[in-house]
């Protein structure tokens, strides 16, 4: 992991949703620090699902040699950020790094979005983001250090991105919107960049949305911290960047990353926005299809509103085809699909031996994951109709480890 350096000493961060997750582990890195940490968020008790208060953390912080000053703040109310960055200021004397961490999701189209659940995104994401920035910005523009930290995606206008979850990427588009343009209208004075995770991150909110086992396809919200502390040790002229985590700690030495992996050596789920996945086998199988005689054209599958019989057996006989060393070298798993609907059943994807194989029943060789999913969504994804990380965050996909056969 990357080493503390000490240059935070003495900094004041002003992290909204730092109760839990993802905001708390920027806090506790920068706390090791000795830094400020202002912990603006609006938990003030635990809640079932999602353990962590303003007050807790504020305890962890201190723990670790930082000083904490908990505040609470639901980024929709204005008052209440003022409230708290008037507080930061008397108590530390000002603001260095502001990190725009607090959100609210919805993986619903556009039909199932109730209005108060867009509003909800839009007031927290966008809005939030831009009146927390606004508030700390008279204090950052006198610090040496100066850094807004959103973290949000690149800005990627793949319509798959809108698709399923149209409100949700608005919403949270918004917060990279803010990083475009303050960006640019603060040059040197404040350095505003946006930061956002390869793979999944496991956190108490990814529990909820991916269900049990799902925290073996994740990382370490460790990889965040890392990440962020890195940008903060950067100077102000560093600034309008879209930052992926992984990519920037290569860039800073680090070459294992399985020290960032809840399970080490297990796949890993993407994270939205971006094209890129691991699942190269997708791309092999889309050369597959192209190239397919006209009698076995692929794209009719698709295009027929009832699941041409056989589909799925045709899926696996041009994945056998697709297979090769460099596929398995890449991605060493087995995978165990349990698909429900016509053609259904259960099929197996070895990518973890000698050259691959695939096929229907179980394979001969340990299990890493099963995916449970419909024929017709297992078609789509592996001809390249549907992402994998959509197919999992819309509840069409679901993922665990394969513990019940004791293998």
């Amino acid at each position: 992991m990357l080493p503390n350096t000490g240059k935070l000493a003495g900094c004041t961060l002003f992290i909204t949703g730092a109760s839990r997750g993802i905001g708390k582990a920027i806090a506790l890195k920068a706390a090791k620090d000795g830094a400020n940490i202002v912990i603006a968020a609006k938990t003030t008790q635990a809640h079932p699902k999602l353990p962590g208060t303003i007050y807790t953390a504020a305890e962890e912080i201190e723990a670790v040699g930082g000083k904490a000053l908990p505040c609470v703040v639901d980024v929709r109310d204005e008052q209440q950020i003022s409230n708290a960055v008037e507080k930061a200021v008397q108590k530390f004397g000002g603001i260095d790094i502001l990190v725009n961490n607090a959100s609210a999701i919805s993986l619903t189209n556009t039909l199932e979005t109730p209005t108060k659940r867009v509003d909800l995104m839009m007031s927290v994401n966008t809005r939030g983001t831009y009146l927390t920035s606004k508030a700390c910005i008279p204090y950052l523009k006198k610090s040496k250090i100066a850094h807004i930290l959103n973290l949000s995606p690149p800005l990627n206008l793949n319509p798959i991105w809108f698709k399923q979850h149209c409100a949700y990427t608005i919403a949270k588009y918004g917060m990279s919107m803010c990083v475009l343009g303050m960006a640019e209208e603060f040059k040197g004075e404040i350095a505003v960049n946006a930061l956002w995770p390869k793979t999944a991150i496991h956190t108490a909110a990814m529990d909820m949305l991916g269900g049990s086992g799902v925290e073996s396809q994740c990382r370490k919200a460790d990889i965040i911290a890392d990440a962020a502390y890195s940008i903060f040790s950067k100077p102000k002229s560093f600034t309008g960047n879209f930052i992926i985590d992984e990519n920037l700690l290569k860039e800073e030495g680090i070459k294992n990353f399985d020290i960032y992996a809840v399970k080490p050596g297990h796949p890993l789920l993407p994270d939205f926005f971006l094209d890129e996945y691991p699942q190269m086998v997708t791309k092999e199988v889309e050369k597959q299809q192209d190239a397919a005689p006209p009698a076995k054209d692929w794209k009719q599958y698709l295009q027929q509103p009832k699941l041409a019989a056989g589909a799925v057996e045709e899926t696996f006989k041009i994945l056998n085809t697709a297979l090769s060393e460099d596929i398995v070298k890449a991605t060493q798993a087995v995978y165990l699909f349990e698909l429900s609907g016509e053609d259904g059943g259960t099929w197996y994807l070895d990518l973890k031996n000698n050259g691959g194989n695939a096929g229907s029943g179980q394979p001969s060789e340990p299990v890493d994951v099963v995916m449970t999913m419909t024929t017709s969504d297992f078609v789509k994804m592996f001809s390249g109709k549907l992402k994998p990380t959509m197919a999992f965050m819309s509840g069409k996909l679901k993922i665990k480890d394969y513990p019940k056969l004791g293998i």
